[in-house]
Formats: structure tokens, C-alpha cells, sequence
């Protein structure tokens, strides 16, 4: 169904009150975030067509390192495996159906719900224990690495569950732009524009560890629609705010870009694949919005869709 324009009166105040508190409910699950959350199934969101699948390469490839945060590690998607258990790593992430698909002589996959770039190089405490700094798994022989990061950097947690607390009051409204650009300054614009060195300094100390290896830095997939108001039902988001919040993952989708780009890594674009697959589709979405599992995360039919995209991004030599 689409979603309604005008709900009128009190059921429209109890509608958004009860879409914040789902997502508040669903936030107890970390999102983007801390510790993993067993082997719960992300919804697939409908059937994919084979263009979503990696394809064979052949590559003369020896060894591929993963690196990232929970969008690389595939939080909730079965099997969850690796430890600590609290990076919610799956064994079909993208990092694993790459390394499948292609057929790398071997493959380490470090990535770790809740990672910063600080992450990269310090350890993380999570559920079940410490993740080791995550560049410690990357060498002179490592002939691949992918790394999504930057998310968690921004707030990304936060940013989700002020904005759907914010809008439970004013869903027609613009209150979560209002909230973080009170004083005249757009604050996430900020957070994304400091982000930036960090990710700069993340490419550099993988060209440090392995001078010869390919680095493909990965954005972050589409959650709202790449046009409209959103669908405050499944993303509980004012509608004013969903313009918004969708330019704020654009800038921090361009930064990551760039900054890939001046580090000599290759940037693998993964939003514009995933128009049209956002958490509002009923069916066929990369992403989910309020589900207990998954929160705002890639759900298997997404990880298969960045799969594809990072194979492209690897030509036949």
C-alpha cells in the first residue's frame, strides 16, 4: 500500500507514535553497530534475477582481505559465524560470496559490526570479546582488499534513532533537519566532511601493508527512496526529513568516493545499484527498515547485489 498523505488527527499521532517505538525496539539490536544478533534470517525482500549474482573471474589471485563495518559482515544474515561473535560476521556477506565467486586462494574477512576507522588500526571490544585492529590482517602478499567504512563515523545509530524519536511528534514535518542544523550549521554535514581524512588515512595504511594490492573502498547502499517522502510505516522518518537524510548519504557516498579516488583505491558505487531496492519496496529491497534482525541493514538479496558490484569492479587480467 502506499503510504498515506494525510492521516488525520490523533490515529496519525498514535501511527507515528507506535512507528518510533518499533524502531526503538528494533535499535536494541545493534545497528551499524556493536554486537551481532546470533543467527537471526534477514528478510530477503522479494526475488532477485541473475544480475545480482557475482561471476567467475580469472583473476591470478592469491589472497583477499575484508575489511569494514556491519554492512560488510552481513549482521543477521545466516550463517553467522567467526569471532567474536558480537561482529555479526555471516559466511554469505559479500566479502564471502567475492571470494566464492571469484575464487580467491585465500580469503580473511575481519569486517566487525560497530567499526570506526579508529577500528582499523586499534581493537574492538564487542559481545563474546575483542576484534583485533582489522589492518593487522592485511600483508605484502594481499593481492585484494575491499573496505566499507565511515558509517559509523557520522553516527550513523544515532542519526536513525534521534531522527524517528523527532518525527513520532511531527511526521509531516522536518524536525530531525531542524534538530541538526539548529544554530545555522548542518552538524551531519560536518560529521561527514571530518570524516574524511579518516577514510583518507584508511586507504593509506592499506597501500602501506600491501603496496601492490587493489583497493576497492565501497559506499553504502540506497535506505530511502532515491525520490519522494519515504513510507513512515517501514523507515519512521518525517516526510519533510527524508530529503534530508537522503542527501546526507549521498555527501558521505560522494566524501567516501573522493577520498578512494586521491588514495589511488578504486571506488565501487554501490547506491546507484541499489535505487529502486531501498527499505520501502515491499519486495526486491537491498535494505530493510524496522525489522527486529536487520535494522536499516543489507539484508542477503543486498549483500548479493554489492557482491555483484564489487566483481565488476575486478576485470579479467
Amino acid at each position: 500500500m502506499p503510504e498515506p498523505h494525510a492521516p488525520a488527527g490523533a490515529r496519525s499521532a498514535r501511527r507515528a507514535r507506535g512507528a518510533a517505538l518499533a524502531l526503538s525496539a528494533a535499535l536494541v539490536v545493534p545497528l551499524a553497530l556493536t554486537a551481532g544478533s546470533g543467527t537471526a534470517a534477514a528478510a530477503p525482500g522479494g526475488h532477485h534475477d541473475s544480475r545480482t549474482k557475482p561471476h567467475k573471474h580469472h583473476l591470478n589471485t592469491h589472497k583477499y582481505v575484508a575489511l569494514g563495518d556491519s554492512y560488510a559482515a552481513g549482521i543477521g544474515i545466516p550463517d553467522q559465524l567467526g569471532t567474536p561473535a558480537g561482529c555479526g560476521r555471516s559466511n554469505h556477506n559479500y566479502p564471502s560470496l567475492t571470494a566464492k565467486g571469484i575464487g580467491f586462494d585465500r580469503f580473511t574477512d575481519v569486517t566487525c559490526g560497530g567499526a570506526r576507522t579508529v577500528d582499523m588500526t586499534q581493537p574492538q571490544t564487542v559481545t563474546g570479546g575483542v576484534n583485533p585492529p582489522q589492518l593487522n590482517a592485511v600483508t605484502a602478499d594481499t593481492s585484494v582488499v575491499t573496505v566499507q567504512i565511515g558509517g559509523n563515523d557520522i553516527g550513523f545509530g544515532e542519526i536513525i534513532g534521534r531522527c524517528a524519536s523527532v518525527s513520532a511528534s511531527d511526521p509531516f514535518g522536518d524536525p530531525c533537519h531542524k534538530l541538526y542544523t539548529a544554530g545555522g550549521t548542518d552538524q551531519l554535514a560536518a560529521r561527514v566532511d571530518a570524516t574524511a581524512a579518516k577514510v583518507a588515512s584508511v586507504v593509506r595504511g592499506i597501500h602501506r601493508k600491501a603496496p601492490h594490492a587493489r583497493i576497492l573502498v565501497l559506499g553504502y547502499p540506497a535506505i530511502l527512496p532515491d525520490s519522494g517522502i519515504g513510507c513512515f510505516s517501514t523507515v519512521p522518518v518525517a516526510f519533510g526529513d527524508v530529503p534530508y537524510l537522503r542527501d546526507t548519504q549521498k555527501r558521505l557516498n560522494a566524501m567516501i568516493a573522493a577520498q578512494a579516488r586521491k588514495g589511488g583505491a578504486r571506488y565501487v558505487d554501490v547506491y546507484g545499484p541499489s535505487v529502486g531496492h531501498d527499505a520501502c519496496r515491499p519486495t526486491g529491497r537491498w535494505v530493510e527498515g524496522v525489522n527486529p534482525s536487520t535494522p536499516f541493514h543489507p539484508n542477503a538479496v543486498g549483500h548479493e547485489g554489492m557482491a555483484a558490484a564489487v566483481a565488476a569492479a575486478l576485470p579479467a587480467r
